[in-house]
């Protein structure tokens, strides 16, 4: 079995060949290391699917190469959209400081007993590992770089229904600038997450709490509704 790597030096796929069998990504990954090519560089850490370090893109998918198992012809490439350190080890401090511009904490702590079906709103995303595999996933950070992100979103909204919260404006207004309305709502960020969390069901709700608080689209009154061009401004007057 044979798959293909992207080397960072060289920026060409370089081909490796793995043992006949079924085994997660990592595991060939270190076997080539051990045994072929010492100086391939990635990310490991839990092995068990709960850090989030190993993400990578297999055939333009992001996956964790710990649960992943390896298929003849893969290709691996690290994430989209991250500095790429070596090989396959990307530097996520820039995407992670998504979360700090996105203030997704509690900002006012009010006394509150959450009850099972509060904890039932949030408890899915409280999952998120930050694996950074919906930041890579994401197409709008191919046009905007400064977009908050799906992970991001995903902890305003974890926070922005929090009884215990009792400032959630604050929150509201801190994700509207490259944040709840730039997203195309495409769910390429739902379909990666290996934890189930939907980023797009997120931000959606996060646009119905911004109306709540006063906010609309900003691109809505720029967009053509098909009115007919008859040559002349109808609110201009005769």
């Amino acid at each position: 079995m044979q798959i293909k790597i992207l080397r960072s030096k060289t920026n060409t796929y370089q081909l490796y060949s793995l043992p006949a069998g079924e085994i997660p990504l990592l595991n060939a990954l270190s076997y080539i290391k051990e045994t072929q090519d010492a100086t391939l560089t990635f990310s490991a850490g839990c092995r068990a699917s709960v850090c989030g370090t190993c993400a990578v893109r297999v055939n333009g998918r992001e996956e964790l190469s710990c649960a992943y198992k390896v298929k003849p012809g893969d290709i691996i490439e690290p994430l989209q959209y991250h500095p790429v350190l070596r090989d396959l080890k990307v530097d996520k401090h820039k995407s992670q400081e998504t979360l700090s511009k996105s203030t997704a904490w509690l900002h006012s702590f009010q006394e509150a007993t959450p009850n099972h079906s509060d904890e039932k709103l949030s408890e899915v995303q409280t999952d998120c590992i930050l694996c950074d595999a919906c930041y890579s996933a994401c197409p709008v950070y191919a046009v905007n770089p400064d977009f908050l992100g799906p992970f991001a979103l995903t902890r305003a909204y974890r926070y922005s229904v929090d009884k215990r919260e009792s400032n959630v404006k604050t929150i509201i207004d801190n994700i509207q600038h490259d944040g709840v309305w730039d997203c195309t709502l495409c769910g390429e960020c739902t379909a990666v997450c290996p934890k189930g969390i939907d980023p797009k069901m997120d931000i959606t709700m996060l646009r119905g709490l911004s109306v709540q608080e006063g906010y609309s689209d900003p691109s809505f009154m720029t967009q053509s509704f098909g009115t007919p061009n008859f040559g002349f401004d109808p609110n201009a007057g005769f």
